[in-house]
């Protein structure tokens, strides 16, 4: 008989599992395809349409490498020399007796992709330490990560020392190793994850998800999507076991979006800490809504949002998909902002444009929306994450990516220490809007690395019917198998999503059928496809045009989006103007300031504003956008955009000053700007105004007051009902 060592098999089974994947074939039109050359879910999971390929397949261009690269030279590349004392050399995940719990596994889960999209080599060694000592160092039991004290360590400020064994930090490090894997095909990487699962099938048990800190139950996705993607490569069913486990363990998030108003409130900001942990409290569960302020925690708002859909993939239960798409909904209706993102400054906060936006919402509301996209093939999830991406993610960081914001807000004018409307400003001492390292919490200057990186890897994607697909649009390559084991190396040339067109040049290696599917945007109207400058006319199924056509190389596809302007409506009735993806905000001059209290915050930088801000926008000028505001596309050769010197499109239009209106505290709060203001129109006092992309901007008003309001309201750029009792004296 032959005997395998456990190794052994964990290879063998690899190896069946990638072979078995390379050789599932359909017929189409007499020729032989095969549905994938990636990892597919394996039966009993559902089939995904969008499938992941390898880290370092997609490569940036233009202005969007240019970001990577000052990533590379700003923060994100040399985070150990400007925050050393947690992500040095004494990190518990380096084998070091300092800093244990998620910040550094946070780093290395940007660092990671960043490094093998730039396929740099300085990056990657800064990586592999990381990988080696968790790697190197798994228990015999299992075990994963830090080494627990044997006695309590002594505190150290600015340190996470303790709660080594949480299953939370744990999580972002399967995150990695998995990255490093498509990366690499290291198949230690499927040992060390097989044994670290067996250790949870028994640990979890009598040691639950939440036993040392809660964040664990309510981010046990994260834990969950790793295990059904090395069950898809190894085939264990012992991991659907686990995943049963996990799923029940985490914070049931299903049900909680589901949930109706009820009308309860939560009883503080802080009011998540305070939930009973697994198994979870029944009446707690029952009254909890999206709606409640402090109800929940913004991050794990945006981790949690991925779970149902996750899990979804092996229960079949269309109730997951029900209830991410009512959570949506809400948090759009009760803390929504026109960004794409939410007040939640920690916990949830209404929509108030003062309030902040963390930037780890951020990070993590992208990787849960790119993981659901793949999941469900839903192309609501593609619009939202471009918008978030757009619009949210460049202003939270400075050009060169050496400091950040801890909250962002859509209506931000002053960015000092004096003033603040965050439940964290009092325990913050005033630094969660300024520009700095270490201001706010740190838990920022570490997780902010993954989202651009990870929003390049999945510009493009393989499909489950073995072809290929766009569906976020940005400058790049990508070079993958498609058809019957064809290369096919695809360059998409664009000014998106400042401009509306998108090119392509197919490159293949020999010619061959496959499908090429482009995302058409909820917010475009008569969108074109042309092949080869010849209209393509075939069908779209849920906002995606699939072409499917034998391809040679240099065969050329564009698509054009039309682009309009609209009106949409926030905060107290105060108004927006979008136009495609682009979200757009008052052009405020800025006066930065360096100041440095000698605390732990470190230097940061203060910004007051050049330039009249307190503008609002009138009525009829509302009624009629498009002709109000004049878009002008100024010369732009392809670099880097976000920012108010360099950005590619503007808006000019007019506006009418409020004097009333004046920063308190810092603050621009609302005065008491509603109703007909009985000016006749030759009197009112307009002035020229500039609207920019919101993602350009440091400071900026986005949600305006509307002069001479009258009743009406907007959604989605239509005007809805009115009512018509003004004299012709005040027009």
């Amino acid at each position: 008989m032959i005997k395998f060592t456990k190794y052994a098999l964990v290879l063998l089974l690899v190896f069946f599992a990638t072979s078995c994947n390379q050789e599932k074939k359909i017929q189409n039109k007499n020729l032989e395809i095969k549905t994938s050359h990636y990892i597919q879910n394996r039966a009993p999971l559902i089939e995904k349409p969008y499938l992941e390929l390898p880290l370092g397949a997609i490569k940036p261009q233009g202005w969007l490498k240019e970001q990577l690269v000052s990533m590379k030279t700003g923060m994100t590349g040399h985070l150990d020399e400007i925050y050393p004392e947690v992500v040095g050399k004494r990190n518990g995940w380096l084998g070091g007796d300092g800093d244990g719990w998620e910040r550094g596994p946070y780093w290395i889960d940007g660092l990671l992709p960043l490094a093998y999209i730039l396929d740099d080599e300085e990056l990657k060694s800064k990586v592999q330490p990381w990988i080696e000592w968790t790697l190197n160092n798994q228990q015999k039991d299992g075990y994963l990560g830090p080494i627990p004290f044997e006695t309590p360590p002594e505190a150290e400020e600015g340190l996470q020392r303790g709660q080594r064994k949480d299953w939370w930090p744990k999580m972002v490090m399967l995150k990695i190793l998995q990255q490093y894997y498509n990366a690499t095909e290291d198949q230690r990487v499927i040992t060390v994850l097989t044994n670290y699962f067996e250790y949870q099938l028994k640990e979890l048990p009598k040691t639950p998800l939440d036993h040392d800190t809660f964040w664990a139950n309510r981010r046990g996705g994260d834990n969950l999507q790793v295990v059904y993607w090395l069950y898809n490569i190894t085939g264990d069913s012992n991991l659907l076991k686990l995943s049963e486990i996990i799923a029940e363990q985490t914070f049931p998030w299903t049900k909680v979006f589901l949930n109706e108003e009820n009308y309860n409130n939560a009883f503080s900001p802080w009011h998540y800490f305070k939930m009973k942990t697994y198994p979870f409290d029944q009446n707690e569960i029952d009254v909890l809504t999206v709606s409640q302020l402090g109800g929940m925690h913004c991050v794990n708002f945006a981790q949690g949002l991925k779970q149902p859909l996750v899990y979804y993939q092996q229960s079949k239960d269309e109730k997951h998909i029900q209830a991410t798409k009512k959570a949506l909904k809400d948090i759009k209706h009760y803390h929504g902002q026109p960004q794409g993102m939410y007040g939640g400054d920690e916990g949830l906060h209404g929509k108030d444009p003062l309030k902040g936006v963390e930037f780890c919402s951020i990070s993590e509301s992208m990787f849960s929306l790119e993981t659901m996209l793949s999941i469900t093939g839903d192309m609501e999830y593609a619009d939202l994450l471009e918008k978030i991406t757009y619009n949210a993610l460049p202003t939270q960081a400075s050009d060169d990516f050496t400091s950040r914001q801890y909250f962002q807000a859509a209506n931000q004018v002053e960015l000092s220490d004096r003033g603040g409307a965050s439940y964290q400003t009092v325990d913050h001492h005033g630094t969660d809007f300024v520009f700095g390292e270490l201001t706010g919490y740190p838990c920022c200057t570490t997780n902010m690395h993954q989202s651009w990186p990870k929003y390049v890897q999945n510009l493009w994607y393989a499909t489950a019917d073995g072809g290929v697909a766009a569906l976020l649009y940005a400058p790049s390559t990508v070079t993958m198998k498609v058809g019957n084991g064809i290369t096919a190396t695809i360059t998409e040339t664009t000014g998106f999503p400042f401009r509306d067109e998108v090119d392509f040049i197919m490159n293949v290696d020999k010619e061959g059928e496959f499908p090429f599917h482009l995302r058409i945007p909820n917010w475009t109207k008569n969108a074109v496809v042309t092949v080869n400058g010849e209209n393509w006319n075939g069908n779209q199924e849920n906002s995606v045009a699939k072409i499917n056509r034998t391809w040679k190389d240099g065969d050329k596809v564009k698509i054009k989006m039309p682009m309009s302007l609209k009106v949409s409506q926030w905060y107290d009735f105060a108004v927006s103007v979008e136009r495609g993806p682009l979200v757009y905000a008052l052009k405020i001059e800025e006066d930065i300031k360096t100041k440095d209290r000698g605390d732990k915050y470190k230097a940061f930088q203060e910004i007051f504003p050049k330039s009249k801000w307190n503008y609002s926008l009138y009525f009829e000028d509302l009624e009629n956008i498009a002709s109000s505001f004049e878009v002008e596309e100024l010369d732009w050769d392809g670099s880097y955009p976000w920012n108010l010197e360099n950005t590619p499109i503007q808006l000019k239009g007019r506006g009418v000053p409020l004097p009333e209106w004046k920063l308190a505290n810092g603050l621009p709060t609302f005065p008491g700007w509603w109703g007909n203001r009985r000016v006749k129109k030759k009197d009112i006092p307009f002035e020229n105004i500039t609207l920019v992309p919101y993602g350009a901007t440091t400071l900026r008003i986005t949600e305006f007051p509307v002069y001479d309001m009258r009743w009406v309201s907007w959604e989605e750029g239509k005007r809805l009902g009115g009512r018509e009792e003004y004299e012709d004296q005040y027009n």
